[in-house]
């Protein structure tokens, strides 16, 4: 088994990938002694180094996916012209739902928007504890877990379907920049660089998610009185999660991944419904409506906020921090809504992915983070001794104040676990996947590897972070998140190339009606009447359909649009001639795979069909 699953790997992806993490791994256990204050340090030199580049490009990912989505480009569909989506509107969007979902929004559902509130950025200029700090604690949150966010996953996300369901490339990172670069340095060490950094990034991404997921859980049971938080109990619990993450990878997606999110995304509702219902529910009702309103007024002037003048270092713990973070996801994340929006168009795929997830978002951080914001203002028990906000406890705190809060905070501890598993176990699944150059169907054993090493990982940045494990998780994830950046950039405007081409080559239909002159008095025929057109009188319209005695016939014409530029008209004849370079270049070349995905895409059908002296019927 292990011979075949190492012949079914592309090496120059799996090895030097496993050498860094394993040697990042190292890194840290050797410097175990200084490990604290070194992951400080360098938190601050990369959050100070790239800061601005992350801001910069999170906002253009923003723009680059409303573009996509508004412009012709979003006509695209992802699939073949005729493809219809896999999954009903209703079903897709719960399963965006549930890729929203995951160990973050439980940490920080409490712990954030209460954050905000008590202690807001230096660059806002607001004072903490006040109404104002309440609601701009909610436009920051939102800002961070919105538009922002999901852009930085369609980039990735519309890549891999566009370039895996219409062009028939394998499922990896590197074919994003084909049309950019070329077949041939894709496949070659430019590509496999390409799908080892987006590894790193994402086993990294993974483990800094489940070191959130463990702290909690610790934490959970410690304020419970059920044990005593420390490194043994951090240990145990990364080994008996990453153990039911393993079995789970290991029975596969349909049996064991479906399964978990399922009854996690249940019990996730469940959680948020009984904090609304038995909370303030008229005030959080209230709060979402002005939440949203909130984070619309103000994302204008934070998108693009580097507040370089402020010295508390808010921008880099919170905003760098989540779009480095993010960008970790953007494979894991990404590869899943690519692979349940086939058959999508591009607009579809745009507003469905930006819009579901940012307003699920907001309900959850109303009904947690108001809740949270209102108890302070009412009861002030929700801070730690020395007046700051415990991220790991703020949670089971407020569940403190409602019924049932034993069980409540039972249901939690469990959805996390549940979240970890599902992290880790899709986590793994998808990285195998980059690790064989796309193949869906991946060896058992190297799945239980890259598990086996996210849990490996997160466990080395809790213990050796000390009490700066927080600091040193989201250095891990700013860090690794960096040469991806730089591929995500590359990735937007290779896509736009090839949208591009694609909208410029693409036939737009148009629905003529074409009527015989009109019969004038003494039975000779009359001019056209006026504003119709005989033009097409030459070809059949009957060919369209059934046309009704005394009716206007109907055809449908295809037309391309030439630019105005390489059209030249003789001055005797009338002749039109077009320039050569009216006709654009495919990025693309019309490469052609041996793959099934590549039969079944739309490139594919194309190019069979003009092998047979066919054009590809119109949608």
């Amino acid at each position: 088994m292990i011979r075949d699953a190492w012949r079914g790997l592309r090496k120059p992806v799996f090895v030097p990938a496993s050498l860094v993490i394993l040697g990042l791994i190292a890194f840290a256990v050797v410097y175990a002694g200084s490990a604290e204050g070194a992951f400080d340090s360098l938190n601050r030199a990369v959050t100070d180094g790239v800061g601005w580049w992350y801001i910069l490009i999170a906002t253009g990912f923003v723009i680059f996916a409303l573009y996509c989505g508004i412009s012709r480009i979003g006509n695209i569909k992802l699939g073949r012209d005729d493809e219809q989506p896999e999954f009903g509107t209703f079903s897709w969007f719960a399963m965006l739902f549930s890729a929203g979902m995951g160990i973050g929004l439980v940490f920080y559902g409490v712990a954030e928007p209460l954050s905000h509130y008590v202690d807001p950025p230096q660059a806002g200029r607001i004072p903490g504890s006040t109404d104002a700090a309440a609601n701009q604690a909610m436009e920051l949150t939102l800002f961070h877990w919105g538009l922002h966010a999901w852009a930085i996953y369609v980039v990735v996300g519309l890549g891999l379907a566009y370039m895996t369901y219409r062009k028939g490339r394998p499922l990896s990172v590197r074919w994003l920049l084909e049309p950019l670069l070329g077949r041939a340095r894709m496949e070659g060490p430019i590509g496999h660089a390409i799908d080892a950094i987006a590894i790193v990034g994402t086993l990294f991404g993974v483990a800094t998610s489940l070191g959130f997921g463990v702290q909690q859980i610790s934490a959970g049971l410690d304020y419970l009185g059920w044990v005593e938080t420390g490194n043994w109990l951090t240990v145990a619990l990364i080994v008996g999660v990453t153990g039911l993450a393993t079995f789970s990878v290991v029975s596969g997606v349909s049996r064991g991944l479906k399964w978990l999110s399922n009854i996690n995304m249940a019990l996730a509702t469940g959680l948020a419904v009984f904090v609304l219902l038995l909370g303030p529910t008229l005030f959080l009702l209230q709060s979402w409506v002005q939440n949203l309103g909130g984070y619309v007024q103000a994302l204008p002037e934070l998108m693009l906020r580097t507040a370089p003048f402020a010295e508390d270092g808010w921008s880099g713990a919170w905003t760098v921090f989540y779009w480095g973070w993010w960008m970790s996801w953007a494979p894991f994340v990404g590869m899943f809504i690519a692979r349940i929006s086939r058959g999508r168009t591009i607009r579809e795929f745009v507003f469905g992915v930006l819009l579901a997830p940012t307003l699920v978002a907001s309900l959850w951080f109303t009904i947690f983070g108001n809740a949270g914001i209102l108890r302070q203002r009412n009861d002030g028990d929700m801070l730690a001794a020395d007046g700051t906000v415990d991220t790991n406890t703020s949670l089971f705190v407020l569940l403190d104040g409602l019924p049932l809060s034993v069980l409540t905070s039972l249901l939690a501890i469990v959805v996390v676990v549940f979240f970890f598993v599902t992290s880790s176990d899709s986590g793994s699944l998808v990285i195998d996947i980059l690790a064989t150059g796309g193949n869906l169907e991946t060896p058992k054993c190297t799945r239980v590897y890259w598990s086996v090493l996210e849990g490996a990982a997160a466990a080395v940045l809790l213990i050796v972070g000390g009490s700066g494990s927080l600091t040193a998780l989201q250095t891990a994830s700013i860090v690794t998140a960096v040469p991806f950046s730089i591929v995500m950039v590359l990735a937007c405007v290779s896509m736009l190339k090839a949208f591009r081409y694609e909208v410029a080559t693409a036939p737009r239909y148009l629905q003529v009606a074409v009527r015989e002159p009109a019969a004038a008095p003494g039975g000779h025929k009359a001019g056209h009447r006026p504003g119709i057109s005989a033009t097409f009188a030459g070809l059949d319209p009957s060919r369209n359909g059934v046309v009704e005695p005394g009716a206007p016939a109907r055809l449908v014409v295809a037309v391309h649009e030439v630019p105005a530029n390489s059209v030249s008209v003789d001055a005797q004849t009338g002749q039109v001639a077009i320039a050569d370079d009216a006709h654009p270049e495919d990025p693309l070349g019309g490469e052609v795979f041996d793959t099934p995905h590549f039969a079944e895409s739309a490139e594919g059908v194309a190019q069979r069909e003009a092998e047979h002296g066919r054009q590809p019927a119109p949608n």
